[in-house]
């Protein structure tokens, strides 16, 4: 629905390509992900696999330089997320072509989740999360 919204908005002319330059920096994003940290990540149950999805940063990754995570303590790993697409009327769509939005882990494997993150600017954020916390239906 939201989709739809937008693009009927832009349709109607009332995007302007300087609108596409927003949340593209480190600056433009931190507020919002500052704001919604507890969204960061989730994990999902599904078809007997725990799924970690960075759909939320992912949204946001045009303003960030990586993502890492790490599970139950474990050594840290990198996020390969896709690219920010800067020439494209939408630069922080997922697109999902080639890289999927989340991770599959062993069933019930994921008790605590740290994550990461790397603005542009080179600054950093960090934070974790407990199973029950980021759980989705």
């Amino acid at each position: 629905m939201l989709r739809r919204l937008i693009a009927t908005v832009m349709l109607a002319g009332f995007a302007t390509p300087t609108m596409a330059q927003n949340f593209t920096t480190a600056d433009e994003v931190r507020p919002i992900l500052d704001a919604t940290k507890g969204s960061w990540v989730a994990v999902r149950e599904y078809d007997g696999k725990d799924l970690l999805y960075f759909t939320h940063l992912l949204a946001w990754r045009c303003g960030l330089e990586q993502i890492h995570y790490s599970l139950n303590g474990q050594q840290e790993r990198q996020f390969d997320a896709e690219p920010c697409y800067e020439d494209e009327p939408q630069p922080n769509a997922i697109k999902v072509e080639d890289k999927l939005p989340y991770l599959e882990f062993d069933l019930q494997s994921i008790d605590l989740v740290s994550v990461r993150i790397v603005y542009d600017d080179g600054s950093e954020a960090m934070t974790s999360y407990e199973r029950a916390q980021i759980m989705t239906p």
